[in-house]
This record gives C-alpha cells, sequence and structure tokens, in this order.
C-alpha cells in the first residue's frame, strides 16, 4: 500500500467517526505504528487532521465554527443512530425544546410521534424536517440567524422561553469536557442554551464521540447541570465510566442496529 494510499483510508476513517487511535489505525493498515505516527505528523503539516495522545482527530481539540454543510459530512451514521435513540424519550403529548446542530437535524428526522408533540426548535432546518408531520406543532424561535448553524440566537428567543415550561430539552454541543463542561463555538448559542436549559426539567445532550475531549469557545453548563447524553459506540469505557462518575446516565446508540430509509 502506497503512502497516499493509507492517507486517503485514515480520512476516511477521521472523516466517518471524528477520531481514531494509532493502535487502531496500525491494525488497520497492518503498518507499525512508527508508520503510523510519521503518516499523521505529515497530514498534520498540511492542515488535514490534528494530533492529540495516541489518536488523530478531524479537527483541533479546542473547537473551531464549521458551516453546517461541514459538520454534515462528520459522522453521519453515528449521528442518525444517536437520533433513532433520542427520539425513543418522547412521551405522550409531549412537549420538548431542540437547539441546533447536525446531530439535532438527525434526531428531527427521527420524531415520529403517534400522537400531539409541541416543539419549540432554534434550528430552522430541523423545523422543516419536523413539520412534515402533522402530529407535529412548531414553534420557531426568532431571533438573528446564525449562517453557519441555519439556527437562531438573541434576546427574542429567550424572552419567550422564560414564560415556558418543557420536560426535555435535545441539545447538540462542539465539545464535552470533564473539566470544562459542555460547550459550543458562538457566545450568543451558549446563552440561549443556558436559557433553554433553565425552562426544561430534563436535559438530554446528543453527541458522537469524537465531542468527547474537546473545548469550544463558550461554555454553556458544567458536566453536573446535564442528565443524560446519547453518544455512539465508539465512546471509550473510560469515558463512559467518567460521565457516570459525574452522575450522568449514558445511553450508547448501536451503529449497525439501525438503518435509515429515506
Amino acid at each position: 500500500m502506497t503512502k497516499e494510499e493509507r492517507y486517503k483510508l485514515i480520512m476516511d476513517q477521521l472523516l466517518k467517526r471524528g477520531s481514531v487511535l494509532v493502535s487502531e489505525l496500525s491494525e488497520m493498515l497492518d503498518v507499525s505504528s512508527v508508520t503510523i505516527r510519521k503518516d499523521l505528523t505529515e497530514m498534520e503539516k498540511s492542515g488535514k487532521l490534528y494530533r492529540s495522545h495516541g489518536k488523530a482527530i478531524i479537527v483541533n481539540p479546542f473547537t473551531n465554527n464549521r458551516t453546517v454543510n461541514e459538520k454534515e459530512k462528520l459522522a453521519p451514521e453515528e449521528k442518525y443512530a444517536i437520533g433513532m435513540e433520542a427520539a425513543k424519550l418522547i412521551t405522550y403529548n409531549d412537549s420538548i425544546i431542540i437547539a441546533s446542530g447536525t446531530t439535532i437535524h438527525s434526531f428531527a428526522q427521527c420524531v415520529k410521534p403517534i400522537q400531539k408533540l409541541t416543539v419549540v426548535s432554534a434550528s430552522l432546518k430541523a423545523s422543516m424536517y419536523l413539520s412534515q408531520d402533522s402530529n407535529i406543532d412548531i414553534i420557531q424561535l426568532g431571533g438573528m440567524l446564525r449562517h453557519s448553524s441555519l439556527s437562531v440566537v438573541g434576546s427574542y428567543g429567550e424572552t419567550f422561553l422564560q414564560g415556558c415550561s418543557f420536560s426535555k430539552l435535545f441539545l447538540g454541543v462542539d465539545g464535552i469536557d470533564p473539566e470544562y463542561g459542555i460547550s459550543t463555538t458562538d457566545l450568543r448559542e451558549a446563552h440561549l442554551n443556558q436559557i433553554m436549559m433553565g425552562a426544561a426539567q430534563k436535559t438530554i445532550v446528543l453527541a458522537d464521540s469524537s465531542k468527547f475531549g474537546r473545548r469550544g469557545f463558550a461554555k454553556i453548563a458544567n458536566l453536573s447541570d446535564v442528565d443524560m447524553i446519547i453518544t455512539d459506540s465508539n465512546v471509550s469505557k473510560q469515558t463512559m465510566a467518567k460521565m457516570e462518575e459525574l452522575g450522568i446516565e449514558v445511553v450508547v446508540a448501536q451503529i449497525a442496529a439501525t438503518t435509515k430509509t429515506e
């Protein structure tokens, strides 16, 4: 296998999973860990990935603000599996808030209530998906549009939420760190998320495994304020144990058991 072929396979894994261990790549490509580290070093120099503690990740751990189109290419199967698990939590005549992000978009495609469901949404794209179901009453938050996430932020939505109460908040994040907490890349979005958490009885974070160990610029809350995290089966056992030590219920979505239909 040539160096170029290795680079392509490494990038394929990163685009699919968000992060991958050196040991996994060594076994997968049947080359030494020394060779893999050299490959990763060269790829990092060209700006294709970021090396961190024996693994490669698709972006710097201090996560940056990327567009929806870019983010939707990362771990799509994992995000859909997470969305399917999250949809199971919706109950009879429920009222929920949904925030923004590509995992939230996947969740919106999975919501199929038998009875009426009331949704307050910060995400324009999620609202469009939900609008296809006549059993869902949608309240679209107003405010300033964030072009990168196709969602709204600002005082209009915050004021509305302060007069409401919901059973659950489904929250997408850019980073989950045991010390720093949950975070995003935008201060305005972080503040809106904080208001959402105050209006909901339970906060449920939807995040694929690549979000763990990363920090966004704007902190949303401490992990102790989170009730549940739904993630994918690529999350490490050490990470699982750490979250459970903090009193957070962790639900692992099984990718192989989930098939998306159009």
